[in-house]
């Protein structure tokens, strides 16, 4: 069986994109490694950050 969590011990990182902590959520249970940023929107920033970046080089 997987991982229990109560709300006050659910697992925390920090977004790649924005820099604000972020906690774990059911959706995520599958894909918890590999998830890196808090939200879309985020994920949408990390991706225009990067594709800037290796434009001008």
């Amino acid at each position: 069986m997987a991982k229990r969590y109560t709300k006050s011990t659910l697992p925390e990182k920090i977004c790649a994109a924005c820099g604000r902590p972020f906690a774990w959520r059911k959706k995520w249970a599958r894909d918890w490694d590999q998830v890196k940023t808090c939200s879309e929107r985020c994920k949408g920033d990390l991706r225009r950050k990067g594709r800037t970046q290796t434009t001008r080089e």
